[in-house]
């Protein structure tokens, strides 16, 4: 058995997602877990470098996990012969330079999505990377959670005959912050800082719309800001400028209707805080972030509009349970796992830099046509 280190410089891990998902919950999991295994015995270990602007938060947090490295200096961990991957989680306005530099110095790169501010400039990171040949990965977890493992399952086994429409919500209360702490950070609300739900949540449901059932062709959004003012990390107030609220209809191929609303402004009354709901000519699923219910065409009770009476039970029990029928590990760690053996093996891989720039185009597109209040076609982007 032999093992390889792959070291990875990790920008951006002292914020919530890139702490506790990629860092804690992927990286530092498959080190505990003594390395990824492969086939012919060969363990790949990830060894983190941390990188940021706050000497105190990257201290504190090696510290708490028992690092030894982290730096400040960014230039100069990539200088570092001795690291193969640059990871950044950044806020969105930061991220294309440092990816720019990244790839100057011939670092593979795994990022967060969006990939940058625009889509001008997310297609140059894709066009700089081919050119430069390094290996390069899009954070697109929503693929691996498990609800949307078994709705992949339930498309791939034809259960749904043809797919008509695809109806998702997501979103939750985010505190203004003056009377409860805000859970998200305050750049989040601040359209100069590239702020908004559009911007953060339409690259998720691009790729799961293109991955699940096709491509998107057309968009019509409505994006809102329904608290215009919050209170930031330190208490003060600032005027949120960035898009809280995004209401999107989208056609794929094959003439799929897809509407999917974000909010974080919006009190929870579901099972999960992301569902989606597809219906087909042979059956229905309701997928979530873990579960995942079906009702095919067989089972199909008919029920009849009458105001007058309640309904005689309840509709969610008319539904079936989708088992597991495997074990499903964090759905960041899966990806992540992809990637390493994607970096060391050259295995297939297709969440690539140009598969993110679909991501912000739609976001861009989003924009675009709630500003201008119509539907707009969604271009084919080269590869």
């Amino acid at each position: 058995m032999t093992d390889t280190t792959v070291r990875i410089a990790m920008n951006g891990v002292t914020g919530r997602m890139g702490h506790r998902q990629h860092l804690v919950r992927s990286v530092l999991a498959l080190r505990a877990q003594g390395g990824l295994e492969l086939a012919d015995g060969t363990v790949i270990r990830p060894e983190p470098v941390l990188v940021g602007r706050s000497p105190h938060k990257l201290r504190a947090l090696a510290e708490r996990h028992g690092l030894e490295e982290w730096s400040c200096d960014l230039d100069t961990v990539l200088a570092d012969n001795s690291i193969d991957i640059y990871f950044d989680a950044q806020i969105t306005a930061a991220r294309e330079d440092t990816v720019k530099k990244a790839i100057a110095a011939g670092k593979h790169l795994y990022v967060e999505k969006p990939t940058a501010s625009g889509l001008s400039g997310a297609l140059e990171l894709a066009r700089l990377a081919q050119e430069a040949g390094v290996k390069n990965g899009v954070v697109q977890d929503k693929l691996f959670l498990p609800g949307l493992r078994k709705l992949r399952r339930l498309v791939e086994g034809g259960f749904f005959g043809r797919v008509l429409s695809v109806r998702g919500e997501f979103g939750y209360w985010v505190f203004e912050g003056d009377r409860q702490p805000a859970q998200r950070p305050s750049w989040n609300y601040r359209a100069e800082d590239g702020g908004g739900i559009a911007a953060d949540m339409f690259p998720h449901w691009e790729y799961v719309l293109h991955e699940l059932f096709g491509p998107v062709r057309t968009v019509q959004a409505h994006l809102a800001r329904h608290i215009p003012r919050r209170w930031d990390e330190s208490g003060s107030p600032y005027d949120a400028t960035a898009d809280d609220a995004a209401y999107g209809i989208f056609e794929l191929a094959g003439g799929i209707v897809a509407q999917i609303n974000s909010s974080w402004a919006v009190r929870v009354h579901r099972d999960e805080l992301v569902e989606f709901q597809v219906d087909g000519t042979e059956g229905s699923a309701v997928a979530g972030l873990h579960g995942c219910r079906v009702q095919h065409r067989a089972t199909t009770p008919g029920p009849v509009w009458n105001p007058d009476l309640p309904p005689p039970g309840s509709f969610r029990e008319q539904w079936q349970e989708v088992p597991d029928n495997a074990e499903f590990d964090n759905g960041f760690k899966a990806q992540w796992e992809l990637f390493l053996r994607h970096v060391v093996r050259d295995e297939p891989w297709r969440w690539d830099l140009a598969a993110g720039a679909r991501g912000v185009q739609l976001a861009e597109l989003g924009r675009r046509s709630s500003a201008e209040g119509r539907r707009l076609d969604v271009p084919e982007l080269p590869r």
